[in-house]
């Protein structure tokens, strides 16, 4: 198994580095382009669980423990009424009881769509980018690529496409795929994989606009892939309230409080959240284009805001 790109929080390396990590691939290998520089969906592929037997294990038996206890153990009821969750997308060891929290509220029922997004951590770009797969392959069942809806997406002419090297580096959506695999097995459901790029404000709400009418679908389920806050300085950040004790705690609450505010559903309050205290969230981007989706004009449906949705 190939080591991860060391990188720091946003990760982005330019596109000769990022070729060159991956030995013997092509000289377009990995790259992002536009719709003029790419062949399409017709060179499309199923994906492999890159990260499988490292970041969580690659044993189907024992992975389908791991997510049945954590999922059982989280002591949840599933929801219809539960139509998006945030969920974190680190290694297994540190975050999968955590994201049971999030998974464990999905009614299996009643979603047939999953819109999956995830922050780009390797690889830099202002836009959003679609996956170029058919299938999602993990060790406990594969996920199908909704091909119709990428291709509405691509039609609008805002998203990029994402080659092999560049889908299969990234880990923040692969760590939602198994639990998704888990929830939905018998189920009919197929997932929608938007990589999220260094938006700026105005691109978010844009992108934001252009989701937005898939919440007006009660089928439609989003899960937004985000850990919180990255500390020290190996990320540049070293925030610390010694109102709040230890360091931990500090942390803690800094993280409260952001979760706090997405609750509410402001995607302002949020980015003056992180204007504030530049906490260093991964997810940032999908979380504000998430929150966008729920403030847009063209919504007709409108989420209670509570728990129940972060």
């Amino acid at each position: 198994m190939m080591e991860e790109l060391d990188t720091d929080l946003d990760g982005f390396i330019s596109l000769e580095e990022f070729t060159n990590f991956y030995k013997g691939g092509d000289d377009n290998a990995g790259a992002v382009g536009d719709d003029d520089g790419m062949a399409g969906l017709k060179d499309a592929f199923e994906l492999r669980a890159s990260h499988a037997g490292s970041w969580y294990t690659d044993n189907p038996k024992k992975l389908e423990e791991e997510l049945d206890g954590w999922l059982r153990a989280s002591g949840l009821v599933k929801s219809p009424d539960v139509r998006g969750v945030i969920a974190p997308h680190a290694g297994y060891s540190y975050s999968g009881r955590a994201a049971a929290y999030a998974f464990a509220n999905i009614d299996p029922s009643s979603v047939s769509r999953v819109f999956l997004l995830g922050p780009s951590h390797h690889y830099y770009t202002p836009k959003c980018a679609l996956s170029r797969a058919t299938v999602y392959k993990t060790p406990v069942g594969d996920l199908t690529i909704d091909l119709e809806v990428n291709e509405e997406l691509k039609a609008t002419g805002k998203f990029e496409l994402m080659d092999l090297h560049v889908d299969e580096a990234e880990h923040s959506m692969e760590m939602h795929l198994p639990y998704l695999a888990k929830v939905f097995h018998g189920y009919s459901v197929k997932i929608v994989p938007i990589l999220v790029g260094a938006l700026n404000a105005e691109n978010e709400a844009m992108f934001g606009r252009l989701l937005a009418k898939y919440v007006d679908d009660p089928n439609n389920f989003f899960s937004v892939s985000s850990d919180f806050c990255h500390w020290g300085s190996r990320f540049n950040y070293t925030h610390y309230d010694k109102n709040h004790g230890a360091i931990h705690k500090s942390i803690e609450a800094l993280d409260r409080m952001g979760m706090d505010i997405i609750e509410t559903g402001d995607p302002d309050a949020f980015k003056q959240y992180l204007l504030e205290y530049e906490n260093t969230i991964c997810g940032r981007h999908p979380i504000s284009v998430f929150l966008h989706v729920n403030f847009s004009p063209f919504l007709n449906f409108q989420w209670e805001l509570s728990e129940s949705i972060v």
